[in-house]
């Protein structure tokens, strides 16, 4: 399958495209630097420009997002369309501009996280925007064209992570990235849709 990663330089990122190419998969990779295309998945031209140098494509997954780690009375108006548009918007806008550039069967695989069932101080804006991509999820499932599917991965904090995270994370059981990364796989290889993959 030809698939466009987007986040490919990312912990994550890395991580899904060492899986995907090890399974035989034609890799498109995406990012802010460092990828074949540059992109800015919080700017509609830019996630366009970034369909129409990658063509046709069997999958899209997404491996990025980013959203203000701040206490909650601290948080800006502007702070919280950040969160919303940086990790929620910027994912819906892929897939809502994909499902005419993914074929017919395809499929998108978004990226949450552990934070929108088990939350954390100054993680309020992540648990808001993971909650907003997983119930975009279940909700797209049912309406996506043909017979196009989508998922989302909600990981915990990776274990390669845990010397510049674990402060936050205290107490939360890392797991290795190679874990996320078999899910994107089963999303992308498997046949089931409006799923979350949680561990």
């Amino acid at each position: 399958m030809k698939i466009l990663l987007i986040g490919a330089t990312g912990t994550l990122g890395r991580a899904v495209h060492a899986a995907l190419r090890e399974r035989g998969h034609e890799i498109v990779t995406a990012s802010r630097t460092g990828s074949e295309i540059s992109v800015d998945i919080t700017d509609p031209d830019s996630i366009r420009a970034m369909y129409e140098r990658a063509g046709r494509l069997d999958a899209v997954a997404g491996a990025a997002g980013g959203v203000p780690w701040k206490p909650f009375t601290e948080l800006s108006a502007q702070d919280v369309r950040d969160g919303l548009t940086g990790k929620a918007f910027s994912q819906i806008e892929l897939v809502r501009q994909g499902t005419a550039r993914v074929a017919e069967d395809g499929s998108f695989t978004l990226i949450s996280g552990v934070l929108v069932r088990d939350p954390l101080v100054r993680g309020s804006m992540a648990s808001v925007a993971n909650g907003a991509v997983e119930a975009f999820v279940r909700a797209a499932a049912i309406e996506l064209p043909h017979r196009q599917r989508i998922n989302a991965v909600s990981p915990t904090v990776f274990t390669e992570s845990m010397d510049r995270y674990g402060d936050l994370f205290a107490g939360f059981e890392p797991v290795p990235v190679a874990m996320a990364a078999n899910a994107y796989i089963r999303s992308i290889e498997g046949r089931q849709t409006g799923q979350v993959y949680e561990m």
